[in-house]
């Protein structure tokens, strides 16, 4: 059976060789399946979301994004609330997303995935129309996150170096946010380090931070209550490692959509990894199954 052709986006700074031999080396592992696949090297996220953004107008069928979790979010970005699927070939290094939808991260495997697998719905968060796949989150993880970026391009450092220095420096702040939640129309003040919003629930304990399911339509809020430095330092490094519902003292509400209201005219906030700046309030709504992704039969 002839199988429709495909369009696979990848991530340019993900994996390693020039750049004609990793097309190559794709296109043939896909052939092996008795798939054409168009490869495109994007360099920046934003062509990447363009690349998508015509991929469905083209009538595209299934889109593949490969990369980590920032690049598979700007992929599907552009995909959310069409028929085109996504497919996911897993670059990164933490690659929260294609653990909890149980794909693959050997490449040959992944590519397997996309050919031969099946296709779901999965719900998305968004966030003043930002999507997130996986989470967001305000205060000292985006603070953290933009940090070790300045020192990243400013200093050439690496990425683990510029993390560990920007977290000494975010507990040298010691920065809170004080914030009204709307939830349900019933508003809750709180003064805190750290907001983070998951999409659908983090399982507790043991779980690592992992999610069971992404379809029930509803966000997961955890508020931390007011820690001490080494606290804040725990929940940087929970997060990081999508291991933040093993972290303790969080107020945990569930809803399907909320507002985060506060005085500052801008928040920094944290997207799948991504930070931008965005102007409260800060809408946050469940996208019931309005992503179709390829995973494991």
């Amino acid at each position: 059976m002839k199988l429709e052709p495909l369009v696979v986006l990848i991530n340019a700074g993900a994996g390693t060789g020039s750049d004609a031999g990793r097309v190559a080396a794709l296109v043939q592992h896909f052939r092996q399946h008795g798939c054409e696949a168009e490869v495109v090297l994007a360099r920046s996220g934003a062509e990447l979301i363009e690349r998508a953004r015509q991929a469905v107008v083209d009538g595209v069928t299934t889109v593949v994004a490969g990369g980590g979790d920032g690049s598979i979010n700007a992929v599907a970005s552009a995909l959310v609330g069409s028929s085109t699927r996504l497919g996911v070939l897993p670059l990164g290094t933490l690659n929260h997303f294609a653990k909890d939808m149980h794909i693959p991260l050997e490449l040959e495997h992944a590519i397997a995935n996309v050919v031969h697998g099946q296709v779901v719905t999965v719900d998305v968060g968004e966030v003043n129309g930002r999507i997130f796949l996986n989470n967001s989150s305000l205060g000292i993880y985006p603070d953290i996150v933009r940090d070790r970026e300045q020192q990243q391009r400013r200093f050439g450092r690496s990425k683990w170096p510029a993390f560990g220095r920007a977290v000494f420096a975010a507990l040298r702040r010691f920065p809170f946010l004080s914030l009204e939640l709307t939830i349900d129309g019933v508003q809750h003040t709180r003064r805190t380090p750290f907001i983070f919003i998951g999409n659908n629930e983090y399982q507790q304990g043991l779980s690592t931070g992992r999610r069971s399911r992404l379809d029930s339509g509803r966000l997961c809020l955890y508020v931390a209550q007011r820690p001490t430095r080494l606290a804040l330092l725990g929940y940087a490094l929970h997060l990081l490692f999508g291991q933040l519902a093993q972290a303790r003292d969080f107020d945990v509400l569930q809803t399907a959509a909320l507002s985060i209201a506060t005085r500052r005219r801008h928040l920094r906030v944290a997207t799948d990894g991504e930070v931008t700046r965005m102007k409260p309030p800060l809408l946050y709504r469940s996208l019931p199954a309005a992503l179709q992704v390829i995973v494991p039969r």
